[in-house]
Formats: structure tokens, sequence, C-alpha cells
């Protein structure tokens, strides 16, 4: 039977009775699981059954989060991760392989495109910016031979602008590489990149996924869809010798996880190896999370239309950036991709001095002024001073990122006390 979204949200991926009965998921707080004898040992060793062994790489309870993830996209598969980050990195080093290139643009997370340079490179991987990302033929025009994967933000931060998701997938089809979408800010209930084109989706499950601002976690979502043995992917055809059979014949990722051949290899070497593996404790806190999801991202937007047509009207503002802003060059997108709303995060030009803006920014008192999104209380910062610092001056040109810039991250307090709070804020700062 096919469940809604806020079905599955609460119910994909667990069956009571396989847990004693109990009605919320348990948390397996356990290092390791007996393996009962030799001859069951053999089966899993050789990966002929998917039952845990050790919670590294396994655990029953990050399983269910990892299937309800799965359910709530139409996908294959998921893995979750101690982090963001490690699933960002994970997933473009499982792209590259061995000194691939990866295309992508500057508009995404300030510690992610400082890995560009910072990291990879040193691992024989290259990136490739392409300065406009809202002209497609710029990614077709950048592709070389040795380009293993695109890479973008569905919804960016902190700027809120809008991938065309449909046309660039349709480039990375047509050269035979994964479109990688990081979907953090959007959530699968705003989302489902999958629908245009995607093969792989990433999260900072820290963030609106989660949404109580009380646990780091990063998940993977792959389509199944997408073919890892058209030549381009030496790494996932490559016989390994830890993945061999009961016959101790080596075998590739293609053939020991010929469905979730993405996730699989990700689990089978990054986490085996590189070990960011995410406590049942905290996939039990996303999974907590995730049941309120929908709920807590209507009431995020709704507050979001409100804050944005006070700050409309504020003397004191130069720009506001959100895709529901007055001519904003992104609504056509955001009609075509977001009909349910374009997300709870917006950033305005504050217009003021350095010393106004920090005035105003220590006044608040409902927004806690912390670098963090999607959280349940509203949150406010300077991006350009704090969460994007690592990009150069070039790349904030490239992005559009001013000093001037605050971003706002809406929560769920009353829509009248957050306006209050701001307009509280500009009148200290402005001496009003």
């Amino acid at each position: 039977m096919s469940y809604d979204f806020d079905t599955l949200k609460v119910r994909a991926g667990y069956r009571a009775e396989q847990h004693n009965n109990a009605v919320s998921v348990p948390i397996y707080q356990t290092t390791a699981f007996t393996l009962g004898d030799s001859y069951r040992a053999d089966k899993l060793f050789s990966f002929e059954g998917d039952d845990p062994i050790y919670t590294r790489l396994s655990n029953p309870t990050v399983d269910v989060l990892e299937r309800r993830l799965a359910a709530l996209h139409g996908a294959a598969g998921a893995i979750a991760l101690s982090s963001g980050m490690a699933a960002v990195s994970y997933a473009l080093l499982n792209a590259a392989g061995k000194g691939g290139r990866i295309l992508t643009t500057a508009r995404l997370y300030g510690g992610t495109v400082d890995a560009f340079g910072s990291l990879f490179p040193d691992l024989g991987i290259e990136f490739e910016i392409v300065e406009n990302p809202d002209d497609p033929g710029e990614f077709k025009e950048k592709l070389t031979a040795d380009t293993k994967a695109i890479f973008l933000e569905s919804l960016t931060n902190p700027l809120v602008t809008i991938a065309d998701l449909k046309a660039v997938s349709e480039i990375a089809s047509q050269a035979g590489i994964p479109l990688i979408v990081d979907n953090t800010v959007a959530t699968p209930y705003l989302l489902n990149p999958f629908e245009y084109g995607a093969d792989v989706v990433v999260y900072s499950a820290t963030k609106a996924l989660s949404g109580h601002g009380n646990v780091i976690a990063g998940i993977v979502v792959e389509s199944g869809k997408f073919n890892y043995g058209n030549g381009n992917f030496p790494h996932f055809q490559r016989p390994l010798w830890f993945l061999r059979d009961k016959n101790d014949k080596a075998r590739s990722i293609l053939e020991v996880f010929p469905n979730v051949p993405f996730t699989g290899r990700l689990r089978a070497i990054h986490l085996n190896y590189l070990g960011a593996a995410l406590s049942p404790f905290d996939a039990y806190l996303i999974l907590l999370g995730l049941e309120t999801l929908s709920e807590r991202v209507e009431k995020q937007l709704a507050n979001t239309k409100a804050v944005l047509a006070y700050l409309e009207n504020n003397p004191h503002v130069s720009w506001i950036s959100h895709p529901y802003a007055k001519g904003n060059s992104y609504r056509e997108l955001a009609d075509r991709y977001f009909p349910k709303g374009a997300g709870s995060i917006l950033s305005f030009g504050f217009g003021g001095t350095e010393e106004q803006k920090r005035k105003f920014l220590a006044a608040t008192e409902v927004f806690s002024y912390q670098a963090n999104i999607g959280d349940a209380r509203s949150l406010i910062i300077n991006p350009a001073q704090t969460t994007h610092v690592e990009l150069t001056g070039e790349q904030r040109r490239i992005v559009g990122l001013s000093p001037e810039t605050i971003r706002l991250s809406l929560g769920l307090e009353s829509a009248k006390d957050l306006i209050a709070d701001l307009e509280q804020a500009f009148k200290t700062a402005f001496g009003e």
C-alpha cells in the first residue's frame, strides 16, 4: 500500500513486532551484536545477510532512520552519518574516486567551499566553479572528461537562490555523471530532488530534519537508478578482496550492492574506514524530529511570510533575498519547484553602519544569535563574518554575499513577537 508523506514520516521503516512490540523506536545502545555461531557469521561477513554486526557500520535504531528517509524520498537507500559535513565529504569522495573533478558552485555552505581548496586537492580531487549557476548552459560548458559529478544546493544558504534542477539534471545525465543535491534547507517536505532528476541527495540533519538544535548528523540518500557501471566509475567496478563471497571470490561494489551501489560503497569503504558513524541516540533524536517535520515547516513558512512583509516596509532594510520577496528573480523557479513554500530562511541588507549593525544584532531578544538554521527557535546572524567567513573576497563577489547581509532562520515562536523583536532592535541600533 502506498502512503502519503505525513504517514511515512511517522511510521516508515519500523515494524513494532520486530522490536519487542515497542511503540517508539528503541535505542539500541550497544557496540556489537552477537553472531550466534560461525555459520551465521560466515553469511554476515560475506554479505549474504544485512543483520547488524557492529554499530559503526549498522545499528537497528540507525537502520530505521535510514529506511524512513529512503521512504520519504521514494528512494532505494540511505545512509546516516555523524555530521552534515561527513555526508557532503563522503558523497563527493565517493563520486570522484581517484583524481576526479566535481563541477559545482560557490553558492554553498562556507565550510564546504573552503574544503574544496583546503582538503580535497590533497586527495587528488579538483573542483570547477560555475560562476553563474542561473545559466544551466554554463554547467554544460565546464564539463570535462574527468568530471565525475555535479554538486549544488536546491535552496542556497544564505541568499536563498534556486537551481533549475531539471535542466541541470539533464546535463548531468547526458554526460553520464550523477547530480548530487544538498537539500538541507528545503527538506523532503518542500522538495524531493529525485522527482527532478537528482541521483544523490545529501542533508545536514542537524538542521530542519531534526529541527530542535540538539543533534549533529548527516544523511546521504540515493535514487538507485544511476548506472555506475557506465565506464565513468571504475572504482565501483573494481573487485575488492574484503567483499569476497564464501568461496573467496573477490567482488565489486556493483556485484555486492546492485540496488544501492552509492550508499553501499559509502558504508563498505568510507564509513567503515573513516568512521563517521551516527550514534543510536542521535538517530533516535532525528526520528523524533521527523515526526513533526511537516507541522514545523508549515509554521516556519507562515512566520517567514509575516517577517518578510514587515521587512519589505522597513526603511532600514536596503534589500531582501528570498524567492517570495517583491521583484525577486527566483519567483518563477520557486513556483515550479517549491509550491508549498521556499523555505524559512531569508537574508536582508542592513541599511546602516557596521557599528549600527552590531548593535542591532546584540539587541535582539527573541532571535538567537547563533550559527545554525532550521531550528525550532528563530535565529539571526551576519554570515559574511561567521558562517561564510571562509569564502574569499572573489567567492563572496560571485555569490553576492556582502558585509551588510543579515540572515534570519525563522522558528516556531509567535510572528507578532518576532516582528516586535526586530522592531525594537532596529530602534536600538538607530537610536530611535
